[in-house]
């Protein structure tokens, strides 16, 4: 099977080899002991696999890992087909692939895996020189031969040495490598080798602060470097290793082993003197507490060596830091001194003023900030670099007076920076500190004075949002509205675009709608709330934070609500229309805010629920404007819906439904025909959206006492009417069905049935009949309310003219007119006179209009009819007996002639 898979690897183009790698790899490993005897082949499948690993290892064909496997099993095939005794080139085979397959484990870190393939390739080496010597010849030849077997062994039992520091165990690493020493006398050039391959292992130990082992390591390094000075890797290693260790005792325990730290930097220093060595010197004499003059004889040392101005500069950072202020200055001083025609000398100045600012000596600290001012202009010109150190140097310590709010010290400090700048020049952080200049003029009243730091800062940054903002700040304090709102409009534009950083003193992060929001605060400190409302409006088209967009929203809503109750007329119209455009974007902005990381329910609910409320209350102050009053509603209904649908919150949705659809109504009556049914449809759609509201909240529990049914029909009814809807009469179906129809809502439906562009007579008969036969019901009829339906049935339906005079029409009113004087009979003081002088004076006209259509029996009836009203007139009786007496005795007279010319044909 082994001998399948090798084949299939060496023959596979693809570039995915770690299947056929791992099951090798897991068939070789369940060997035991590789027994013996095994197919002889497999010595070929090992060589194949080995030269295959050697192919591959240039560039990735097979990783680190695959290849360690793919020598694992070569070499363990190799070891398989030892026969009982190997020739001499099988056994270097077995040196070779055992060593390096060793190596291999070793750089992956795995190294018991190692151990195993190391102990075999000592075996083999062991039996190579065994050999060797046996053959008793001293030629040159064998002589060879055995040397290069002892590098070879020297060289694994180093990697034994690395095995067992790997492992943590310090003592055989130290036997391993107890062989290797003794074995130098008889391979020198292999001195430097095992040096460095102990200074590898102080290195590994020092990172893993096993302090012991590593001086231990770093020691063998140094003595094995001086036991042949030849073939030893250097000086400059030595003195590597010297200060490694030196490094080491100052760590691990300076106290205790101060001596030996400065014996072991001392001789490093001696070896080959250098920079790092000399400090590493100051740093142990400093952290064993030695004496100020000894430290001062170290210091010189770096003088005297020409160290770079760096080393130097590092040195006296380390002496303040240790509390040797005094060696500290004194040193610099000397350095200043030293390097006084290096152009790296400004960055001696800058540190020695960082100190004296850090030890609280300002006096002395701008004292030499004006001497480098000078300086800088007469020869001793800083370098870049340090420049850029002075002026961070000089914002920080403005930026902390300014913070304490001490303005003129703040300014001062910026001055100083303003200092190194030429007139005229132009670049983005001279605009920065004018910027910051401004701010702090501002602050002490030197309005001037800022306005030309802010015309500097505009000729080197033109296009920067920060010096818009200092324009506006001096807008606010000259209380010019104009020039304010211009600012706020060029901050807008420019919050578009991408926003470079700025001094903490303007703004952290989101620098433009944080600059907006201040801009809003800053304006609202000094009374004036229209430039604070711009600059809130702008920043809730600018900002992308939602959060901040609704605190902006709600600052803006309760200024307007501030200034309406102060308005009258159309100004207080204008500020409603002003507070609908702010719930509108409030209404955006919370459907935005999609519950997640950022934004909790809670938190979304909390915000719709305080608009809704401010919606609401607001439509309720627009009753003299339905339209405004529709939109809030409809505004407060909308808000609703992104929270929670409790009992309360439905509730409210239908009210503010219910009322959205009654402004629509109100509207339309005031509205022109031509734009009516605009104002309809949208009441239909309030209607329809609140029946299924109020559908959810009448599963929920008991509503009979609620009047929605009752009121949504007849706004429903209403709209259909006309809009000439013919489903208005299956309205009307609905609201009869009812329990408890109330004859007033009857009597609205048979107003609302004619109210044009409605006309539906039928239906407004329908509904007075009904209402009239309610009225009758009751225990104690109302008769104005029964006479007034009467009347309008009477109006509705009788003829008008020649061509609506039809016997059945005649017959519906003459029931009518019965109904009436039963109405009248029953309570003769209590009807209106004048009603009944109504009723009279249409029967009578009745009955003349069929006497001139010669309905001579007809005319008579109804003309008796209207004769028998006159007993109810009252004062006004005898005035109409008298006209109507004589007039219905020629309609008599008329009669009884028509009857004889009947009778004589």
């Amino acid at each position: 099977m082994t001998r399948g898979l090798t084949e299939t690897l060496l023959q596979k183009q693809q570039l995915d080899h770690n299947e056929i790698i791992e099951k090798l790899f897991s068939e070789i490993s369940g060997l035991e002991d590789f027994p013996k005897p095994l197919d002889p082949q497999l010595e070929e499948c090992a060589i194949q696999l080995w030269n295959w690993a050697v192919t591959k290892r240039v560039g990735t064909a097979i990783n680190k890992n695959q290849k360690a496997k793919v020598r694992h099993v070569a070499c363990s095939l190799l070891y398989c087909c030892e026969p009982e005794s190997p020739t001499e080139g099988t056994v270097r085979k077995q040196i070779l692939m055992a060593s390096k397959t060793g190596r291999t484990w070793l750089d992956c870190k795995n190294p018991q895996i190692a151990d195993k393939f190391l102990k075999l390739a000592v075996k083999s080496l062991e039996t190579l020189y065994s050999r060797l010597t046996s053959r008793g010849d001293a030629g040159a030849d064998i002589n060879s031969s055995k040397g290069d077997v002892e590098k070879d062994l020297l060289r694994v039992l180093s990697y034994q040495a690395e095995s067992a520091i790997n492992q943590g165990n310090h003592q055989e690493s130290v036997v391993c490598m107890q062989r290797c020493k003794d074995m130098l006398l008889r391979l020198p050039k292999e001195t430097g080798y095992l040096s460095l391959t102990c200074y590898n292992f102080g290195v590994d130990t020092y990172n893993l602060k096993k302090f012991e082992d590593s001086s231990f390591w770093l020691s063998q390094s140094y003595d094995i470097g001086k036991m042949n000075m030849k073939y030893s890797p250097g000086a400059d290693v030595q003195a590597k290793v010297l200060r490694l260790l030196a490094t080491v005792y100052l760590e691990w325990d300076c106290q205790q082993f101060h001596e030996k730290a400065l014996n072991a930097v001392s001789l490093a220093n001696k070896e080959c003197v250098s920079p790092c060595g000399l400090y590493l010197k100051i740093r142990i004499l400093l952290q064993c507490g030695a004496s100020d003059d000894n430290i001062r004889a170290g210091v010189n040392e770096l003088l005297v060596s020409e160290v770079p101005l760096e080393v130097c500069l590092s040195t006296v950072k380390l002496l303040t830091s240790e509390d040797r202020e005094s060696l500290a200055f004194d040193y610099l001083k000397r350095v200043c001194q030293h390097f006084e025609s290096s152009p790296e000398l400004g960055t001696a100045l800058v540190l020695h003023t960082e100190l004296l600012l850090q030890r609280g000596k300002e006096l002395l600290g701008k004292q030499k900030i004006e001497d480098i001012i000078t300086g800088h202009y007469t020869g001793k010109q800083l370098t870049p670099q340090a420049l850029t150190s002075l002026h961070l140097l000089l914002w920080d310590k403005a930026a902390k007076h300014f913070e304490a709010k001490n303005y003129s010290e703040a300014l001062q400090w910026f001055n100083y920076s303003l200092g190194f700048y030429k007139a005229g020049q132009v670049e983005p952080n001279l605009a920065k500190l004018q910027r910051n200049r401004a701010s702090c003029l501002l602050h002490l009243q030197q309005l001037e004075k800022a306005k030309e730091a802010i015309k500097e800062a505009e000729r080197c940054d033109p296009d920067s949002i920060f010096t818009q903002f200092c324009l506006y700040k001096i807008a606010v304090r000259e209380k010019n509205v104009e020039k304010a709102a211009e600012a706020v409009t060029a901050m807008g534009l420019l919050a578009k675009g991408p926003v470079t950083s700025e001094d903490k003193l303007l703004v952290s992060e989101n620098a433009a709608s944080n600059l907006l929001s201040l801009a809003a605060q800053i304006a609202l400190e000094n009374e004036q709330q229209v430039t604070a409302m711009k600059a809130l409006e702008s920043l809730c088209e600018n900002s992308k934070d939602e959060a901040q967009v609704l605190a902006a929203l709600r600052c803006l809503v309760r200024l307007v609500l501030s200034t309406k109750e102060m308005a009258s007329g159309e100004t207080r119209n204008a500020t409603l229309d002003v507070l609908l455009s702010y719930l509108k974007m409030a209404l955006q902005k919370v459907s935005q805010c999609s519950p997640g990381p950022g934004v909790a329910i809670e938190q979304r609910t909390e915000e719709a629920n305080w608009f809704r409320k401010i919606a609401w209350n607001s439509a309720l102050q627009c009753e003299s404007s339905p339209d405004r009053m529709r939109d809030f509603f409809v505004l407060s209904y909308q808000l609703s819906q992104l929270c929670p649908p409790d009992r309360a919150v439905l509730m409210g949705q239908k009210t503010c439904l219910l009322m959205a659809a009654a402004a629509s109504l109100e509207l339309c009556r005031k509205s022109p025909h031509a734009v009516q049914n605009e104002e309809l449809t949208q009441a239909l759609e309030h209607i329809q959206i609140c029946w299924e509201v109020w559908k959810t909240l009448k599963a929920s529990g008991n509503f009979s006492r609620d009047p929605t049914d009752t009121l949504l029909l007849l706004y429903e009814f209403e709209a259909r009417a006309k809009l000439n809807d013919p489903k208005v009469e299956t309205v009307l179906e609905s609201l009869l069905e009812l329990e408890n129809v109330e004859t007033k809502v009857l009597e609205t439906i048979a107003a609302l049935s004619m109210e044009p562009p409605a006309h539906f007579p039928l239906l407004c008969k329908k509904a007075l009949r009904i209402a009239l036969s309610l009225h009758k019901k009751q225990p104690q009829a109302d008769l104005a309310r029964c006479s007034q339906c009467v009347h309008r049935l009477i109006k509705l339906s009788l003829p008008s003219g020649v061509s609506e005079v039809e016997a059945r029409v005649l017959e519906e009113v003459w029931g009518y007119y019965e109904e009436a004087l039963s109405i009248i009979a029953a309570a003769p003081e209590d009807f209106s006179e004048m009603e009944t002088l109504w009723l009279l004076t249409r029967a009578w006209n009745t009955g003349i209009l069929l006497y001139s259509l010669a309905q001579y029996p007809e005319a008579e009836k109804w003309c008796g009819l209207g004769m028998s009203f006159l007993r109810y007139l009252g004062s006004l009786q005898e005035s109409y007996q008298t006209q109507m007496s004589g007039l219905y005795s020629e309609v008599l007279d008329r009669l009884d002639r028509a009857k004889n010319l009947i009778m004589e044909e």
